[in-house]
């Protein structure tokens, strides 16, 4: 027996839509030049499964002409996710050369982000498994796939209602969604740190001349800044023909050591969680954390972004590090914050 399938809003009321066929036409957005406006690309509306396969492909090959490297896979399940916007005025953008793809709907919205981005969770009915998987492994797999290179998936609300989801291959989101509880409340912004040592808007190492990020081991030494940077003391003239005299060599500064007072340092479950975890292995990312202690990978990298900020960790690659302040940290309490 056929059966309508997906309803749609229009003038207050739900009117529905036949037996699976979309109503409405997917926009595409080129960003081909950034000082121009788009080019944009539609697929007519159509019977739902090919209509899915269409934007896919098209999405696909319009970010790879233009240089991007996010694979078909991950753009199939973002895609794939319309489903549950019910098709409503899909958009999607494609920027950075192809490597940031910005999709957005006017549909109901996500209510619990940081759920969505957990295996197993879903609100696919009956009727949307016959076109998808519907088992809530779409957003998290193509989350994982793109932290694991390097990239980011972020979920927004749209402006007037829906959802916008942003997956980009340029580098890891800022604007994770956190979410509350398993290991207790999130992060609290961190205090002001002594100084020389970072603080909640301080980078670190510190940003002073002459500075250079160690490559290895846990010590920060600092070294002289380039000749055209030192102070030209000892550059006299010696005559019309004569040159200068060189100026002193000045001798690398010893190692900055931890202040003796560490009290400043406050960290919340979580954060004792990731010091624990580096005290047994030599690199953590979002993914590990949320492997070995559950929660979503954004809760997690908000974590590390908040103990970065209180330099006591630090970005190797797309993994976290102790600092010599962690280390020293985590020494004085015996090895183990509980």
């Amino acid at each position: 027996m056929a059966q309508d399938f997906y309803p749609f809003v229009e003038n207050g009321e739900a009117s529905q839509v036949g037996e699976g066929t979309v109503r409405h036409a997917a926009r595409i957005a080129v960003y081909d030049d950034a000082a121009a406006a788009p080019r944009v690309v539609v697929v007519e509306p159509q019977e739902i499964r090919p209509y899915l396969e269409e934007i896919t492909r098209v999405v696909t090959q319009l970010a790879k002409e233009q240089g991007g490297s996010i694979p078909f896979m991950v753009i199939r399940e973002i895609v794939e996710n319309l489903i549950h916007a019910y098709f409503m005025e899909p958009t999607i953008s494609i920027l950075d050369g192809g490597n940031t793809i910005r999709f957005s709907d006017q549909g109901p919205g996500i209510a619990h982000k940081d759920l969505a981005l957990q295996y197993g969770t879903t609100s696919a009915t009956e009727e949307m498994k016959r076109y998808i998987r519907g088992v809530g492994s779409g957003l998290p797999y193509a989350q994982q796939y793109m932290q694991d290179k390097g990239g980011s998936l972020r979920i927004d609300d749209n402006m007037a209602g829906g959802t916008v989801v942003t997956i980009s291959a340029v580098g890891e989101s800022t604007a994770a969604q956190d979410s509350a509880g398993g290991l207790g409340a999130p992060a609290q912004a961190a205090p002001p740190a002594p100084q020389g040592w970072p603080g909640a808007q301080q980078a670190w190492p510190p940003a002073q001349q002459g500075w250079q990020a160690p490559q290895q081991g846990w010590a920060t030494q600092q070294y002289p800044a380039p000749a055209w940077q030192q102070p030209q003391q000892g550059w006299q003239p010696q005559g019309a023909a004569q040159p200068y005299a060189p100026a002193p060599v000045q001798q690398p500064a010893p190692v900055q050591q931890p202040p003796a007072d560490l009290s400043w340092i406050t960290l919340s479950a979580r954060g004792r969680a990731v010091v624990n975890y580096l005290a047994a292995h030599d690199a953590v990312g979002p993914s590990d954390l949320s492997r070995a202690y559950g929660e979503s990978q954004p809760t997690w990298t908000r974590e590390l972004q908040m103990l970065e900020e209180q330099g006591l960790v630090r970005k190797d690659g797309q993994k976290r590090r102790l600092t010599i302040l962690g280390r020293t940290y985590l020494e004085r309490h015996g090895g183990y914050l509980p």
